[in-house]
């Protein structure tokens, strides 16, 4: 291991002087960062999926940064390294902050963590979470990256490394994406401006139907989503897309045969989605008149397949944090380790880290800060202290097992899920101890599992940065530092946006909806969080449907399938994952064209079509956000409303006719993402 460390040598030796840390990299860095956070929040409460920005912001760097601003290979790395962390904070805090409007509601019917689901909590949790993360990574640095640079590959930041070096020798990447960016934004305004392309058709089959009742097959056909699944590929694709045939086209038509409508109404007045039984409304539209519902698939997705879908979550989680154990022990035994080296030695600029008292006065002022802002939760100073405590204690825990995990498996493979489980669960359960339960506490216990999601999500893309940073021959303390920037400024941007879209449309206003999260995206982890802490903290949970989603994912893991894709299907519509298998599908027909012709399979991370389809991720989640954030002005949607061609093109073509040209556009879109993706 000696050796091939020391026969190791950086594209820029330690010895060379070239610019890195400058003002033209940490500005473009952090216009990244918005971008790539506001997108990434979108994407997040809409689907709860995310996709690794590195390598797409290395690629714009090299296009933007070295063609106009005449960026150096090290700046480029510099502004890769601040826009990536507005990717991995975003993904921490949709995962958990809008917790807060899910948990048990007080003598209002508010939920108790209402008044924390403001933007400076959020802003502040962000700032704190993405600062942990980083911090905690110093020590590890050179355990992980440097010590085990023949062992742990990195996936993504070894394909950043690649692209910056082919870049720096003229290699031409950015054209693709930008084409795939370009298509996204037309399609995108066809179909969410002038509503052309209908947003979501559905096969659905009426409840009175003696066979197959309220079966449901229909897809949110956007470019995000097939960029997505494109992305990540047919197997994980697939396995996402049987969470919600089971669901949609086995639980629910199921459970509509044998369980009554007043049965389905009875149990969405125990969840708290009705007032009662003689009231209409709750989900899925009840009507106390006629004791049916008008849409009975989202009535019993709402009341059963969720909280199944949550249990087969949670188990999936622990199941993938249980088989990394090994990972865990030796990567913790290997941060301990680390903190003894380099003492007393001259320092060379590539090794030349920030200083291990910055980890412990970071962690000292986090849990400071923890105890006296009056903007998070907790009624004493010996609650926030308590809560502070717990948040260093497993923010360094999970940070060495994200970093080590992200490792071997890459930052989109992650089980961040499982992470923030466990610590909800520990957090729990010390709280049970020492007697603080019922709702009071709950936002407590989430914003330890907030700031440690974050931490963790932003430590597994700190080490993809940091290895980039080694391979190219950077200077790790200004990665740190741009880190430390990108996390500040991404979160005030993230903030911005979870609000923004948090903000209810004069639809949902007059309907009496106070939240477009929770509606309009489905915050599905962020849900799962608020249902784990509300059963633990108030021994309410309900156990039997989710005892069937714990042994459901058993039951995937036992067949060799990684169960918490499989419940993550489950968990989400089907009209997340049917367009994202879409994707897959795609990639998987490029590969075996590739493979059938004796071609060589495109580059997981930098062919064509990978890169067309980051577009097409980029550009329909950017533009889904601009058009969330118009919504919102009730002028601005009274104009969007009246250049709407969606009932003109209905009353030409009918209903189903209507829905039939969007599925058309969208196959016309995978046409064209394959054709990108074989061309030479």
């Amino acid at each position: 291991m000696e050796n091939s460390k020391t026969e190791f040598k950086p594209y820029i030796s330690a010895s060379q002087s070239v610019p890195e840390f400058t003002l033209k990299a940490i500005l473009l860095g952090s216009m990244f960062g918005i971008i790539f956070g506001a997108s990434t929040v979108f994407l997040a409460l809409k689907a709860g999926l995310t996709v690794s920005a590195s390598i797409p912001i290395a690629v714009l760097a090299i296009s933007l940064g070295r063609k106009f601003f005449k960026t150096t290979i090290l700046e480029n790395n510099i502004i890769q390294t601040t826009g990536s962390a507005g990717e991995s904070i975003a993904s921490g805090v949709v995962f958990t902050l809008p917790a807060f409007l899910f948990l048990s509601a007080n003598e209002s019917g508010i939920s108790s963590g209402n008044v924390y689901f403001q933007y400076w909590t959020i802003f502040t949790l962000a700032v704190l979470g993405g600062m942990l993360g980083t911090l905690m990574m110093i020590p590890l640095r050179r355990s992980l990256i440097v010590k085990e640079h023949g062992q742990l590959p990195y996936p993504e930041g070894t394909a950043c490394a690649q692209v910056l070096i082919a870049g720096e020798k003229g290699g031409d990447f950015a054209k693709t994406a930008y084409q795939g960016l370009g298509f996204a934004m037309i399609y995108a305004i066809l179909q969410r401006v002038l509503h052309v392309i209908s947003e979501t058709p559905a096969w659905v089959t009426k409840q009175s139907n003696r066979f197959f009742p309220s079966a449901t097959l229909n897809g949110d056909i956007t470019p995000e989503y097939l960029g997505v699944g494109y992305i990540i590929g047919p197997r994980i694709a697939g396995v996402l897309v049987a969470g919600g045939v089971l669901a949609w086209l086995g639980l629910i038509p199921l459970l509509a045969s044998i369980v009554p409508a007043d049965t389905i109404a009875l149990q969405q007045v125990k969840l708290g989605f009705m007032k009662d039984l003689l009231t209409a409304g709750g989900k899925g539209g009840w009507d106390p008149a006629t004791h049916t519902f008008s849409d009975m698939a989202e009535a019993i997705y709402r009341t059963y397949v969720r909280q199944i879908g949550a249990g087969a979550v949670a188990a999936g989680g622990f199941i993938t944090l249980i088989k990394t154990i090994p990972t865990i022990i030796s990567s913790f035994r290997e941060s301990i380790s680390s903190m003894k080296e380099a003492k007393g030695k001259e320092v060379a600029r590539t090794e030349n880290d920030l200083s291990f008292k910055t980890v412990i006065i970071g962690s000292l002022a986090l849990v400071v800060l923890m105890t006296v802002l009056p903007m998070l939760p907790g009624d004493s100073i010996f609650n926030k202290f308590l809560i502070g405590i717990l948040i260093v204690v497993f923010g360094f825990f999970f940070v060495t097992v994200s970093s080590r995990i992200v490792g071997i498996i890459g930052s989109s493979n992650n089980p961040i899920s499982g992470m923030t489980i466990a610590t909800i669960m520990g957090t729990a359960l010390i709280f049970i101890a020492v007697g603080w339960t019922g709702k009071v506490f709950e936002p407590m216990a989430l914003v330890v599992g907030g700031i440690v999601c974050i931490a963790a999500a932003n430590a597994g893309a700190t080490s993809q940065d940091l290895k980039t940073g080694y391979i190219i021959g950077s200077t790790p303390r200004y990665q740190q530092l741009a880190l430390f920037i990108g996390a500040i400024v991404s979160s005030i941007v993230i903030g911005v946006t979870v609000k923004y879209l948090d903000t209810p449309t004069p639809d949902l206003v007059a309907r009496g909806i106070q939240h477009a999260i929770g509606e309009k995206f489905a915050a599905p982890q962020a849900t799962l969080m608020a249902t784990l802490i509300k059963g633990l903290l108030s021994f309410n949970l309900d156990w039997n449907f989710v005892l069937v989603g714990v042994f459901l994912a058993i039951t995937v893991e036992l067949c060799g399938v990684k169960s918490l894709s499989f419940a993550v299907g489950a968990y989400l519509p089907l009209s997340t994952t049917l367009p994202i298998f879409a994707g897959g599908a795609i990639k998987g027909l490029v590969d075996w064209r590739a493979s059938k012709r004796k071609e060589s399979v495109e580059d997981a991370e930098l062919g064509k079509g990978s890169l067309f389809a980051t577009g097409l991720v980029a550009g329909g989640a950017l533009f889904g956000v601009i058009v969330a954030v118009l919504s919102v002005n009730e002028n601005v949607f009274n104009q969007l409303e009246k250049i709407n061609t969606s009932h003109r093109l209905m009353s030409m073509f009918g209903e189903g006719g209507y829905m039939l040209l969007g599925a058309g556009f969208f196959a016309f879109m995978g046409w064209v993402l394959y054709r990108v993706a074989i061309r030479k």
